[in-house]
């Protein structure tokens, strides 16, 4: 009797270091999870690898003044604009201390009173009691500290304005939330925001703006020997030390089609796979989102393309099978789930209230909140039973 659905397991690997046979290391892993804790591989299991091992293996590290080198190279003048960066010691940080080493001055546009993914400057009800409208009240730095003080954020204790200014002698602060008055002290800018950038690169370019470059847009190829991400650039970038970065990985299609070859000779089954970073989720007391990578997973197998395609079991318990109870009532939802097989839901009364998002959305943010960002040392995550439904056997 089928008596458990989709689970997941944490697996532990060694410590991966740049140059790692990563595909090698997941394989005696799952290998090793096999062995000694009795796991049984099925067709249609998942393994997501997070993406910082990926990146690692691959040495993919840009220190500061690569940094610095390609702002110098994509820039002409000596000031110029960053915009709307998040508030992240981890994310931002060492990218500004890079910034600010290319260029005589740099002006910082932060968006208040939070940044994209939710950390807070201040409260909606401090701005909102001051009679204050982002939009259209821009502040300088002493204006913001008339009106607010000296906030730290709740999490993290951080003053990120005092912080950020302390990245180079060259930074000044302004606060909006209207990205073109950056326009009012240089016509040069990077974008900074992750799921806006196209957006606000418009909406600055339309302004008038000079010349228009996106995180996702430098060190798209090396620069004095970095590493580098073609797609994504510096977007999905973490701190490594007080000098590095470690950039999101490359060259991911190649590492999962690998992989699942691997795995298929180890097992025999068809098992998807996924390299995957920040999950799609929101804290609801901080009102944080977690996702500050560019995309949840920049690489995946075939199997894992598309959106799910499921009933709502509480709909059809409490409306087409209202009547029936006990054995007679799973029987006709084993029945009508059966009958959705190869027919789309979408638009369907009896898919309302599933959730309407990729697959690999749904599924690197269960590895993320598996793996964690401590010190589990599970950096791949074993899926298994995620396809199967209430009438799987």
């Amino acid at each position: 009797m089928r008596v458990i659905g989709t689970k997941a397991l944490g697996l532990r690997t060694p410590i991966i270091r740049e140059g790692d046979d990563l595909v090698n290391i997941v394989s005696k892993s799952l290998e090793e999870a096999i062995k000694y804790e009795n796991v049984i591989i099925n067709d249609g299991d998942v393994i997501g690898v997070t993406e910082a091992v990926l990146a690692r293996a691959q040495g993919n590290y840009a220190t500061t003044h690569q940094i610095a080198a390609g702002v110098k190279t994509a820039f002409a003048g000596d000031h110029i604009g960053v915009v709307f960066p998040i508030l992240s010691r981890n994310r931002f940080a060492m990218l500004l201390k890079g910034i600010a080493k290319a260029k005589n001055k740099v002006t910082v546009l932060l968006n208040y009173p939070a940044d994209e993914v939710g950390n807070q400057l201040v409260a909606w009800e401090d701005v909102e009691s001051k009679g204050l409208n982002p939009y259209l009240n821009a502040l300088n730095e002493s204006e913001y500290r008339k009106f607010f003080g000296e906030p730290k954020h709740r999490f993290t204790g951080i003053d990120y304005l005092s912080y950020y200014k302390s990245l180079g002698d060259n930074i000044e602060i302004i606060l909006c939330a209207n990205p073109k008055e950056i326009l009012k002290y240089t016509d040069e800018v990077i974008v900074a925001d992750i799921h806006t950038r196209f957006r606000t690169k418009k909406a600055l370019l339309e302004a008038g703006a000079k010349k228009v470059i996106g995180l996702d847009e430098l060190l798209t190829s090396p620069v004095d020997g970095s590493g580098f991400n073609e797609m994504y650039g510096l977007l999905g970038s973490n701190k490594a030390s007080e000098e590095r970065v470690k950039l999101f990985p490359r060259d991911g299609e190649a590492f999962v089609q690998k992989l699942q070859a691997s795995l298929k000779k180890l097992t025999g089954k068809h098992i998807e796979v996924m390299v995957y970073g920040d999950g799609g989720f929101k804290d609801p007391v901080g009102g944080i989102w977690e996702l500050a990578d560019p995309v949840i997973s920049p690489a995946f197998t075939a199997g894992l393309a598309g959106t799910p395609n499921e009933l709502k079991l509480k709909y059809l318990a409490d409306n087409d099978f209202a009547n029936l109870s006990g054995e007679e009532a799973g029987k006709a939802i084993e029945e009508a789930i059966n009958a959705k097989a190869g027919r789309s839901q979408m638009g369907k009364m009896e898919s309302e209230g599933t959730t309407p998002r990729q697959l690999t959305d749904l599924l690197g943010s269960l590895c993320d909140l598996m793996s964690g960002s401590g010190d589990k040392g599970t950096p791949v995550v074993l899926i298994q039973g995620y396809f199967d439904n209430y009438a799987s056997k």
